[in-house]
């Protein structure tokens, strides 16, 4: 059953034209052409597609762009692939105290130093504080999974072997993916993306770092980002 999580307010409807570069999209609003900005940094080429739903919200008037485009139109519901907004609902759930592995928790950092990277989270649970790196999911690898990277990433890799060498001192790191996408059952890391990120990822669970996914989806409907699993279920293999 489904948690609402946040509302999104002045949300339109658009078209997908075309993608400009890698932040702007050129969309179509009624039968008006604009300019959207998008903050993920994937790839994304099963949604930016020309004729594709979407749905957007007004830029404020200092921006390049008209209109930040943040979902796209997927089997009636929406993928979400704006990542401020993921961790937005990210960030609500554990507040709501509705994520069961980390009850009791409490945000006490954001964007941190860790090493030579930004670490997204650090939280204080029972006592201990533990590094979180949240990682956008909205690749579907098939029927009923959600995959992660789309493309090679050396961010992604970094941010991973921070999380293993900090765990590997004695400290404690998660990493979290968000399957940000409607009807997935699972999470695998996407070696056709990057081939070294589902390596990483299974060295992590090895050394002891806390490797989970949630998923959520938005539903244009009522406006609303729902969060569907707070434990969605991680494989590893290689299949």
């Amino acid at each position: 059953m489904s948690v609402e999580l946040c509302r999104i307010g002045g949300a339109v409807e658009c078209t997908i034209i075309r993608r400009l570069n890698r932040f702007v999209i050129e969309i179509l609003v009624g039968n008006r052409r604009a300019k959207a900005y998008i903050n993920n940094t994937g790839r994304l080429t099963e949604y930016i597609i020309r004729g594709r739903k979407a749905y957007c919200v007004e830029n404020p008037r200092a921006r390049k762009t008209e209109y930040r485009l943040f979902a796209v139109s997927e089997r009636g519901l929406g993928v979400l692939i704006d990542t401020q907004i993921q961790m937005k609902s990210f960030e609500r759930a554990v507040s709501m105290d509705i994520i069961p592995w980390l009850r009791g928790c409490k945000i006490v950092g954001r964007n941190l130093r860790l090493g030579s990277s930004r670490i997204d989270y650090l939280l204080y649970c029972m006592g201990k504080h533990i590094y979180v790196e949240v990682k956008s999911a909205v690749l579907r690898g098939s029927e009923h999974y959600a995959m992660y990277p789309d493309c090679p990433t050396i961010r992604g890799r970094r941010h991973i072997n921070e999380i293993i060498n900090h765990v590997l001192m004695g400290g404690l790191g998660a990493i979290v993916f968000i399957a940000a996408l409607p009807h997935v059952k699972a999470f695998k890391p996407c070696a056709r993306g990057d081939p070294v990120i589902p390596v990483l990822v299974r060295r992590a669970c090895e050394v002891g770092v806390m490797v989970k996914a949630i998923s959520l989806h938005y539903d244009p409907r009522s406006s609303l980002v729902n969060l569907d699993n707070p434990d969605l279920e991680v494989e590893l293999d290689d299949k």
